[in-house]
C-alpha cells in the first residue's frame, strides 16, 4: 500500500523511497503539485495550510537522484496524487564501462556507433533537454549564403537536420565526417542532395584538401576515447576556419539508462557523477578559443554547448 505524505520534510520522503525501492519499484501519495502553483517548494498550500508543496520538476529531479524513472501521476483525489518511482535498469552499452556482447566480441567504434547498434535508436532532438540549447546555440550564429560547415562525428546527420528549422538561415553547404561506414551511409540517404556530403575518415587524420568552414560543429565526439581532442581543435584554428567562423562544440553532461537519459557525466570508475574531467576539457577549449580571437558562450544541460564566434559583430 501506498504511503502518503502530507507535511513532512523532504529528507523523510527521501528515506522513505531509498528504504522502499529494494522491491525495484515505490509508489507513495504526495499532495497535488497543481494545489500550489506559483508557490516555492516547501510552502503550505491546500485545506487549512495543512500540506507542503512540491511541484513536479522537484519529483522528477527526486527520481533522477535515486536511478529512477518517475511514472505518470495519478490523481487519487482532490488533494493528492500518486507517483510510482521504478528503478532504471543499466547503462548504454556504448558509455565506458558498458559494452554490449558483441561489442566485447568486437569492440570498434563503428560497431558502438553504427547503423545497427544500440547507439542508433537515440533521437536526441526528439528530447526537450537537447533539442532547446541547440536551437539557442545555432541561434546566435550567423552564416552568409554559400558558407561552409563542418561536422566531426556527423553520424546520421541528426545535429544538421535542425538547421533546416531555423529562420532566417541562408543556403550553405555541408561537410560532414565520421568513421562509421553504415551511419554515412543513413546520412546520405537522409540528405542526398548537392549540398551535403559525407566523409569516411578518422578525426585524428583529417583528410587532405577538407578546406576551410565557416561553422565547425562537434556534438559528444571530441572526447571519445582515441581521439586526441587537443591537438584536432588545434588544426581546425589553424588549417580549417575562416577568420571570421564559429566553432560549435558539445560535452556530454549525461548517460542513457534503461532508455532516459541522467544528468552528469561520469568518469569511468565512479558509479557517480564526477564533473571534474569535463571542467578541465572546458577551460583548455575556451582558453585556447580565447587566445585565438573568439569569444565563447556556455549553454546546454545534458550536452554542455561552447559556441565560439570570432570576427563580425
Amino acid at each position: 500500500m501506498a504511503r502518503r505524505f502530507h507535511d513532512e520534510p523532504l529528507v523523510v520522503v527521501l528515506r522513505h523511497l531509498k528504504e522502499a525501492l529494494g522491491a525495484g519499484t515505490a509508489c507513495i501519495e504526495v499532495p497535488d503539485p497543481d494545489l500550489g502553483r506559483g508557490c516555492y517548494p516547501g510552502e503550505r498550500v491546500g485545506p487549512l495550510g495543512g500540506l507542503v508543496h512540491r511541484p513536479l520538476r522537484s519529483w522528477c529531479d527526486l527520481a533522477e537522484g535515486l536511478g529512477c524513472r518517475l511514472l505518470t501521476p495519478r490523481a487519487v483525489d482532490d488533494t493528492h496524487i500518486s507517483l510510482t518511482f521504478e528503478r532504471l535498469g543499466a547503462e548504454a552499452s556504448w558509455h565506458a564501462g558498458g559494452a554490449s556482447s558483441a561489442e566485447v566480441e568486437s569492440p570498434t567504434r563503428e560497431e558502438r556507433y553504427g547503423a545497427g547498434s544500440e547507439f542508433a535508436r537515440v533521437r536526441k532532438l526528439e528530447d526537450a533537454g537537447f533539442l532547446l540549447p541547440w536551437l539557442e546555440a545555432l541561434g546566435r550564429i550567423r552564416l552568409d549564403a554559400g558558407a561552409r560547415v563542418l561536422d566531426l562525428g556527423v553520424n546520421r546527420g541528426d545535429e544538421l537536420a535542425a538547421f533546416a528549422w531555423l529562420e532566417g538561415m541562408p543556403d550553405v553547404t555541408f561537410v560532414g565526417v565520421d568513421h562509421g561506414a553504415s551511419a554515412l551511409a543513413e546520412a546520405r540517404a537522409r540528405f542526398p542532395d548537392a549540398r551535403h556530403e559525407f566523409v569516411l575518415a578518422d578525426l585524428n587524420a583529417l583528410p587532405a584538401g577538407l578546406g576551410r568552414f565557416s561553422l565547425v560543429l562537434s556534438v559528444g565526439t571530441l572526447q571519445s576515447p582515441g581521439v586526441d581532442d587537443h591537438a584536432l581543435l588545434r588544426r581546425l584554428v589553424q588549417e580549417h576556419v575562416e577568420p571570421r567562423a564559429a566553432f560549435v562544440l558539445g560535452f556530454p553532461n549525461s548517460r542513457f539508462r534503461d532508455g532516459e537519459v541522467v544528468y552528469g557525466a561520469r568518469v569511468r570508475n565512479l558509479r557517480e557523477p564526477d564533473l571534474s574531467l569535463l571542467v578541465k576539457d572546458l577551460s583548455f577549449y575556451r582558453r585556447y578559443l580565447h587566445q585565438h580571437g573568439f569569444r565563447t558562450f556556455l549553454g546546454g544541460k545534458y550536452d554542455l554547448l561552447l559556441t565560439a564566434v570570432r570576427g563580425g559583430d
